[in-house]
């Protein structure tokens, strides 16, 4: 039977509006462990705050199996079809990586950080090393390659569309587990995202049903393991990687981070729905107008930030606190003007930023204010 048009998503908006955020305050936050006294009060809380906030990788990656599994999921896989896909993918993803990575390669060497030697840099840029942030776009590369595979397979075995999240997670611990007892490979492998994945398609092929239950009592249990979940990877990781006061393997410690990317993405998925269903048209408008530039934050903010960092020193005193919001405030501003302005200026935007709208819309104005 064929499905009806399909409903815009508009949840999807806060939830790249939740991860840029994010995402933006981990690096932001991250000046603490070098000008905080080591294990003080200010130090444990900073670095308390830093970790917990990292769910953010498990928002995008739960973005792109929503919206790909949502898009795919009822069409024929004709080979017209992965030709055009692959296409849009080059195009809006691996043109937009490869060029920031030479900008971040270029930048590295004038800060004195590396040097131009043309095989280490296409060594680095094929394992998404030329910037920190950048082996997280590496990632979504290698998920979108192999994304028509997973697609198919929901198509065509019942019991994987149906329990999705739950094979996402055994691949993923069964990967991280087989890697940490036998050292498989150092590569920074998209199996390593599975989990939030295929949640995120498991939503997806879903998506009407998972709307109806934003409003379930399961929404407290979900708080909860999150809550609970992310206070335990904190902890653990100050513990065992800051303090070294305990010893784990590091399977126990990424499942426990698992858990809490899985839990804690689709508790955010339902916290997003109801934002989206409750908050007024103008509200989510200037929401969607701000999150569209979420995948260009990822690419540039690192970079806005060093800038930032210059013009607003930090001290290791009371005033930690309030250098930290401006950087924050600060680094979030000057990459939306910095995006909107290459979107209104220059017609290749897209190409630096990925898939943009035609019109550069800013956050107070109405897509179609005339």
């Amino acid at each position: 039977m064929k499905q009806k048009q399909k409903q815009h998503i508009q949840s999807i908006y806060f939830l790249r509006l939740f991860a840029m955020m994010m995402v933006v305050l981990v690096h932001v936050t991250a000046a603490y462990a070098t000008v905080l006294p080591f294990a003080s009060e200010a130090y444990q809380k900073y670095h308390f705050l830093n970790r917990i906030v990292r769910i953010e990788a498990g928002i995008f990656i739960v973005i792109t199996g929503l919206v790909f599994f949502y898009s795919y999921i009822n069409k024929p896989l004709t080979k017209t079809l992965w030709k055009t896909y692959y296409a849009r993918r080059v195009t809006y993803i691996l043109v937009p990586y490869i060029i920031w990575a030479l900008i971040y390669e270029f930048y590295s060497y004038y800060v004195g950080a590396t040097e131009l030697n043309a095989a280490d840099i296409v060594k680095r840029i094929l394992r998404g090393e030329s910037y920190y942030q950048l082996h997280f776009i590496f990632l979504i590369v290698q998920v979108y390659l192999v994304l028509p595979i997973f697609v198919w397979l929901a198509q065509k075995v019942t019991i994987f569309k149906k329990y999705m999240w739950l094979f996402g997670i055994i691949i993923q611990l069964g990967y991280l587990m087989l890697n940490n007892k036998y050292h498989i490979t150092s590569f920074n492998l998209f199996l390593n995202t599975m989990a939030t994945f295929l949640l995120g398609g498991w939503i997806g092929v879903y998506y009407r049903e998972q709307v109806d239950k934003k409003y379930s009592r399961s929404n407290i249990v979900l708080f909860l393991v999150t809550l609970g979940s992310g206070i335990a990877i904190s902890l653990l990781n100050y513990h065992l990687y800051t303090m070294k006061t305990i010893q784990i393997s590091g399977f126990t410690y990424e499942a426990v981070n698992t858990i809490y990317l899985v839990v804690g993405s689709y508790f955010f998925f339902r916290i997003a729905e109801i934002l989206a269903e409750k908050l007024s048209v103008k509200s989510v408008t200037v929401v969607k107008n701000i999150a569209m530039y979420s995948f260009g934050f990822y690419l540039i903010h690192p970079m806005v930030l060093n800038f930032v960092a210059k013009a607003v020193p930090i001290q290791g005193n009371y005033m930690f606190h309030f250098e930290i919001l401006a950087r924050y405030i600060l680094t979030l501003a000057g990459c939306y003007l910095i995006i909107w302005g290459c979107h209104r200026l220059l017609p290749f935007a897209s190409f630096l930023f990925g898939k943009l709208p035609k019109e550069a819309v800013f956050i107070y104005r109405r897509p179609d204010h005339k």
